[in-house]
């Protein structure tokens, strides 16, 4: 499951080390929470990068997964910290059994269960 930081790298195409681990797997294996979808979408709707046009696109290859009731009580389980899409993207990927691919592991860290690796790097 792609976090919102590794979703916009793909998307403007920055993000290389990303591509190169991706290209490495099948087509299909990757998805985005609808949450870190929501989150980048704020973001390009104010006017930040990468534009909805790429959002678009990106979307056509790699699906959006809708947060659903599994996902609600795994959040319910987690700590809490305030105003965190982290934590509602963790219980998603927590609830589906999806390791979560981000740029900032640290954010996950106190995640109990959650397996997070960084391909930025």
């Amino acid at each position: 499951m792609l976090d919102s930081n590794v979703v916009i790298a793909v998307a403007l195409a920055a993000g290389e080390s990303v591509r190169q681990r991706m290209a490495e797997h099948d087509e299909g294996d990757f998805v985005i929470s609808s949450i870190a979808f929501a989150e980048v979408m704020r973001g390009s709707v104010q006017g930040k990068p990468p534009t909805i046009d790429r959002l678009q696109a990106l979307i056509e290859e790699v699906p959006v997964l809708a947060f659903d009731e599994n996902a609600a009580q795994a959040y319910a389980k987690i700590p809490f910290k305030r105003a965190s899409y982290d934590r509602l993207i963790a219980a998603h990927a927590l609830s589906l059994g999806l390791t979560v691919i981000t740029g900032n592991t640290k954010d996950f860290a106190d995640v109990p269960g959650l397996v997070v690796e960084n391909w930025t790097v």
